[in-house]
């Protein structure tokens, strides 16, 4: 009888021991919350994930999908607002080339009424679409349950 108590609680333990450790596993598959859906042909999406990377000192994990305007119908972007990527990240959506300095902003003041972050279109000088010091003027759009708003400008 003294055997099958030890073999249970060394079993118990055993068992304990590998759901601890799927546990350390799953915490470390999540421990990058930023996922960014992209066209796989689309390079500018790469270089804006570098910028939040850099930025915010996190890993930005990179989802290719040929289907994006099912992502974000999915994640529910107004028509007006779409660009080439959408990030998820914290609840939120962030869909094209917003700064991270905006993404930071919205993380730390968690907002209710905003579902997401946009830039909409893919205006040059933004983060990711850099070229030859070359600027235009662009709006970050706030959107959610009060419809969309202007978040930020940039010059």
């Amino acid at each position: 009888m003294l055997e099958k108590i030890r073999y249970l609680v060394s079993n118990r333990w055993a068992a304990v021991t590998l759901l601890s450790t799927l546990a350390a596993c799953t915490t470390a598959a999540q421990a990058s919350p930023y996922v960014m859906y992209r066209d796989p042909g689309c390079g500018c999406c790469e270089k804006w994930a570098e910028h939040v990377e850099a930025n915010m000192k996190q890993d930005v994990e990179i989802r290719n999908s040929r289907n994006m305007s099912a992502v974000k119908d999915t994640n529910v972007i107004p028509q007006a607002l779409r660009s080439c990527h959408t990030m998820i990240v914290g609840g939120y959506v962030i869909e094209g080339h917003v700064p991270a300095k905006e993404i930071a902003r919205l993380l730390r003041e968690k907002p209710d009424n905003i579902r997401g972050l946009a830039v909409a279109g893919m205006p040059v000088g933004s983060p990711g679409m850099e070229y030859q010091n070359q600027t235009q003027p662009y709006q970050v759009i706030a959107f959610g349950s009060n419809g969309p708003a202007v978040y930020a400008s940039y010059n």
